[in-house]
């Protein structure tokens, strides 16, 4: 790349109640982003409304939207107006029958760069996400835009190093994760702090393993089970930007709505990866067990 520093935004968000408050709210977000001399704004997952994978229920993809659609829409002509790259985060309907969880990228246009369909898919208490969503079918392919490739994974993506990795040699310049996760209210505080370290400290890992920036947009606060069988899911926030070393470049609070700002030293990649080659030292001829489920 070319460009020397990359201004960014992270709007870590709650839900406001309806698509149209959210929306309402990521506007808001991504003028101040403008005004605060932002380039590029990072969105957390599925934002334009609750997180609704705690229980499983038909009437839930009455939410889901076609890509392109009216939520895509207000955010393509945002992005045109303050001229801005968006990564937006949808529940894509793309057939009746037929949904996805889907990344949307923009690139200072109304006019959609790319999309990313989230592969990794889990299924645990509180998250049925399975339910909702058919695995991505888009590969990991960085986005092309004017700020560079764009390596956009999301959420449960974050947990795998294959994926950042296959996004890395790729070209991609930079990783994202808008991100939906959080505390069950009944874990303990010990408890609590092991999973939201556990979450940092992997990302910040891909980023290392990588030599490539990475920014993590988690939502904030807390949503209730619409079943009531669950006891609801306190979202950590705690977004951030790490460089190519893992290092923090910018932090977001675990309970309150927040725009973190920060600047992208874009040629640090290239020295760190000049001081540590590790795409040079990879064994590629005796990875292929990696294709295999497990080694019986």
């Amino acid at each position: 790349m070319t460009r020397k520093t990359l201004k960014v935004a992270l709007l870590q968000e709650t839900d406001r109640g309806s698509r149209d408050a959210n929306l309402d709210a990521i506007e808001s977000g991504l003028r101040d982003a403008a005004k605060a001399g932002a380039e590029l704004v990072l969105l957390q997952e599925l934002h334009n409304g609750p997180y609704f994978c705690q229980r499983e229920s038909v009437e839930v993809f009455d939410l889901a939207e076609t890509i392109p659609g009216p939520g895509t829409d207000r955010i393509g002509k945002l992005a045109e107006e303050l001229k801005l790259v968006v990564v937006a985060s949808i529940f894509e309907k793309r057939a009746t029958g037929l949904y996805h969880n889907t990344a949307v990228v923009f690139d200072r246009s109304r006019e959609i760069a790319g999309k990313y369909r989230k592969m990794h898919i889990p299924d645990d208490p509180a998250f049925y996400e399975k339910f909702y969503f058919t695995p991505g079918d888009l590969g990991f392919d960085p986005i092309q835009t004017s700020v560079g490739k764009l390596g956009v994974l999301v959420c449960w993506d974050q947990w795998y190093p294959e994926a950042a990795r296959l996004m890395a040699l790729a070209g991609a310049d930079l990783l994202f994760y808008p991100t939906a996760i959080g505390w069950d209210p009944n874990d303990s505080d010990e408890e609590k702090a092991r999973q939201r370290e556990a979450w940092i400290t992997v990302q910040r890992g891909h980023a290392v393993a990588n030599g490539l920036p990475l920014l993590s947009c988690n939502r904030t606060g807390y949503e209730a089970d619409p079943s009531n069988v669950g006891s609801g899911i306190q979202f950590w926030g705690s977004s951030f930007v790490a460089g190519p070393q893992g290092e923090f470049l910018a932090q977001a609070g675990t309970d309150g709505r927040e725009l973190l700002v920060c600047d992208v030293d874009m040629e640090r990649s290239e020295h760190v990866r000049r001081i540590w080659p590790f795409l040079r030292d990879r064994r590629i001829d005796a990875y292929g067990d990696l294709t295999k489920r497990f080694r019986d």
